[in-house]
């Protein structure tokens, strides 16, 4: 079974930088069509301003939280590319918790960025993808990958929110797999350990002994480059996991047999 995307089209959010960037170059070099979908517009511009119309990228700026600003988004793919076979829920956002400060917001504005912007977008995507295979009787009709954290399963209560939005996300994926399967579209998660992610760098500029403390609690002894998370999302985009649904694939180095609290995988 091969794991091409050659000839596919694929939406990934938050590719902007880190992690969601490294999955849509990824994606576009493995001869997907890709649109690169992001909040920030600098960011884009600064990283694909000088695409050109017919080549297989495009890219597109909004505010994500926005139902409107989805729509336009699916809207301005199908313009460019005509179809969409696969949708990477890449906009997330990392934000300490006060636990016990009931003023604290931060579960609300990650529920909204990390959790209901990927459900609307997978609910839009999913009946596009339905419509598109109308009059095909049999094969895969689409795949959708969600971006989980291993933070789901682990207990730090600085990362409450996180935590939560991402358990729920794992959730959504089991939910949607199940509700989507009839209709031969399938959903997986990739719930990622330490990868050297935008927010993480951040973190070790501010405290670089977290580098040796994350290295010494995963077996692997190192932090995952943003490539490695970009071919496991590109396994379950491809026909090579098409048995494969609902299912949350852990790529952490093994740090989640071992560190029952330790720090914040993000």
């Amino acid at each position: 079974m091969s794991f091409s995307i050659d000839g596919k089209t694929a939406i990934v959010t938050g590719a902007a930088n880190g992690i969601g960037l490294a999955i849509a170059r990824h994606f576009a070099a493995q001869g997907a069509n890709v649109m690169f979908a992001d909040m920030d517009e600098s960011k884009l511009a600064e990283e694909l301003g000088d695409v050109a119309e017919d080549s297989n990228i495009r890219y597109f700026s909004g505010d994500l939280r926005e139902k409107l600003t989805l729509a336009n988004l699916l809207s301005g793919t199908i313009d460019a590319f005509d179809t969409v076979d696969i949708l990477v829920n890449g906009s997330r956002q990392v934000l300490t918790t006060a636990p016990l400060d009931p003023d604290d917001d931060t579960v609300n504005t990650l529920l909204q960025q990390n959790l209901m912007t990927s459900l609307r977008l997978s609910q839009l995507v999913a009946r596009r993808m339905i419509k598109q295979a109308k009059d095909k009787e049999e094969g895969p009709v689409g795949s959708i990958i969600n971006l989980s954290s291993v933070a789901a399963r682990r207990t730090r209560p600085e990362l409450l929110a996180f935590s939560i939005s991402t358990a729920a996300l794992d959730q959504m994926t089991r939910s949607l797999a199940v509700a989507l399967a009839p209709e031969r579209i399938r959903v997986n998660s990739v719930a990622f350990g330490s990868v050297m992610s935008a927010s993480l760098r951040e973190v070790l500029k501010e405290n670089r002994e977290y580098r040796e403390t994350i290295e010494s609690i995963t077996p692997l002894g190192r932090i995952a480059a943003p490539q490695e998370v970009a071919e496991a999302v590109q396994y379950l985009a491809s026909d090579g996991s098409g048995f494969m649904t609902g299912q949350v694939l852990t790529v952490d180095g093994g740090r989640t047999l071992l560190d029952p609290v330790g720090p914040p995988a993000h």
